[in-house]
Formats: structure tokens, sequence, C-alpha cells
């Protein structure tokens, strides 16, 4: 964070020295009552979700256009709609109804051209590990491989290289193995568990050829753990823990990168957003989420913009969007 404070240049001062510095504090306390504090990393509100406002939606990234759908309503049903958001035109666009049964609490993730979506909660909350792909240009769903692991819910997702990889998540207890996803083969493999603690309701992005992972719920302690993992060792890498003193634990919250940083917000009341270098292994505040406070989010990156969208907050549900950009200052004033 940044402090800046603007003094007058000083003028000539003739008189005694304990009457010039009687002077300059006042200068100075006269200052310090108009101090700002200035943040990189704004936000500005985009067009709302043409859906139904949710929760625990899933989706993914294409060709610079963000796909969302599934999720919960403010009743708490499970809804099976998908929509297409162009950052570019500001514009949604409703897709083809998600091909499997309605659900929330899923995950998604796109390699190449397809993207990715399964397991969840079905409407009588059982857990799910079906998975089905969706085609762009065809506008259509097919049912593939199911998940390799356990049917479970609130797991998290990433893609690196041309894999998909899904893990961590609840199917009656917690859970941190991983599995890789190959679409060229339609097949699954169990690769290395995550190396934290078992967990739920975490979050991933990935910067350059590692994904990184961390927060979470297990038994009802939030993990401030972070780890990366190294696809070519399929090994876990501990990194710079969450301060806990700042608050930085959650679960539910969001994560996405950009321009090789990372960034993680939302997610049990803190609407704090902090960028991950992993050059310096550190984090840095940059100021709060500008909308409402909510669990359940989801977000994702576009073009050196990072997106979160939907969520909620006790029965509440959102169809608000925000876009963030990680380079423009914003600026608060302390009093």
């Amino acid at each position: 964070m940044i402090q800046r404070m603007a003094l007058s240049a000083p003028k000539r001062i003739l008189f005694a020295p304990f009457i010039a510095l009687a002077l300059l504090t006042v200068i100075v306390m006269g200052c310090a009552e108009t101090d700002e504090v200035s943040t990189l990393g704004d936000w500005r509100r985009r067009s709302d979700l043409e859906g139904v406002a949710r929760n625990a939606a899933a989706g993914f990234v294409i060709d610079n256009i963000a796909y969302i759908g599934t999720g919960s309503n403010a009743d708490n049903e499970r809804l099976n709609d998908f929509w297409a958001f162009d950052p570019a035109r500001n514009t949604w666009t409703q897709i083809a109804d998600f091909g499997g049964i309605a659900r929330n609490a899923a995950i998604g993730f796109s390699v190449g051209q397809k993207g990715y979506v399964g397991t969840g909660l079905d409407v009588n909350s059982d857990r799910l590990r079906d998975f089905w792909e969706f085609d762009p240009k065809a506008n259509t769903w097919r049912r593939i491989a199911d998940f390799g692991g356990t049917a479970r819910r609130n797991a998290v997702s990433f893609t690196l290289g041309n894999r998909g990889y899904v893990g961590t998540g609840f199917d009656g207890n917690y859970l941190k193995d991983f599995w890789r996803y190959n679409p060229a083969t339609n097949g699954w493999e169990k690769v290395a568990s995550y190396g934290g603690a078992k967990r739920l309701g975490a979050v991933a992005f990935v910067i350059g050829n590692q994904a990184y992972v961390g927060t979470g719920n297990n038994n009802g302690i939030s993990e401030q753990d972070w780890w990366a993992y190294d696809p070519a060792q399929d090994l876990w890498l501990e990194k710079d823990d969450f301060d806990d003193e700042e608050l930085v634990t959650r679960s539910y919250g969001v994560a996405f990168s950009i321009s090789g940083k990372g960034y993680v917000t939302l997610g049990e009341g803190n609407s704090t957003v902090w960028e991950y270098n992993p050059e310096t292994d550190s984090w840095e505040d940059l100021g709060t989420f500008e909308g409402a406070g909510r669990l359940y989010a989801f977000g994702f990156a576009i073009n050196g913009k990072g997106y979160v969208t939907t969520g909620s907050n006790g029965t509440a549900r959102f169809d608000d969007l925000w876009e963030f950009d990680p380079l423009k200052e914003q600026d608060f004033d302390e009093n």
C-alpha cells in the first residue's frame, strides 16, 4: 500500500530555530489531515448477469469469453442454465443449458477450445461425479468420462498445458486427492495429493507452468497455507502462508491471475484483495472489493482484468459483475 503526503516547497525562514520548528509542525499536522492512501487495484461495475441471481456457480474461459452457469437461486433451487460474457462488448448471451442435471458447488475448467464442468450437488444434495464437455462452436454439451475420484462438492480446479486438474472438496469426508484429465484419451489419472491439509472451499490460480492452491476449510478450521503444484515433477511445493493476523484465511473465496501475479478476495465476509507475487513469494494488501461481501462467488480473468460475479450473503443471491484493474490506482481517505 503506497502512502503519499504532499508538502509545499519550503519558503526561506528567517526566524529563530524554535519558531521555525513550530511552524513546520503546524504545516505537517495540517497536511496529515488530508493524507490519502493510494492503492493499485480499482473496481468498476459491469453488466449484470442476465440469468437469475445465484451462488456456487461453475464456469470457464475460452477465447476471451467467460462461460458461467449452474448454481442455486434464492430458494436454493439448483440451476442448469448457462451464459456467455463478452468483456469487449460488456454483454451476456444465453447458451445451451448445461448437459447434466441441475446442480451447484460444481467446478469447471477449459482445455484448448473446450470447456468442462462436473461434480457438485444435485436437487437432493446428493454428491455427483459426472463430467461434461462444452463445444462453443457447436453450442453443445456431451458427457465424458466420469471424474476419477469420488463424488464430491466444493472442489478446486485448474488447467496446466493440455490437462485439467480437479482436487480437494468434500465427499462426506474432507479431501486432498488430485486428479488429471486428458481430453485426448478421455481419461483421468491420479496425481500427487495436495501438500497441505484436507479441505473444501479452497481457491486456485495458475501462473506460468505452476498452479497455486490455498485457503479453504478443514473440519471447521480456515486454512492459511499456500502451495504450488509443479506438473513436471508431480510435486507440491510449500509457499508463504497467508498472514493470520491480517485475517486472510477464508473459505469459499475467489481467485484469478493477471500478468504473472495472483489475486484472492472475498469469502466469509472478508472483502480484502490480496496480490501474490511468485517471484518474491509474498502477499500485498490491495484494498477491498467494492461490491457487497459474499461467499460462493465466481471469479475469472480476461485480457489483464479480473472479474467477480454472483455469490451469496446469507439468503441473498447476487447477479452483479465487477471488473478489477490491478494497474489502476484507487484512492482512499483515511479519515
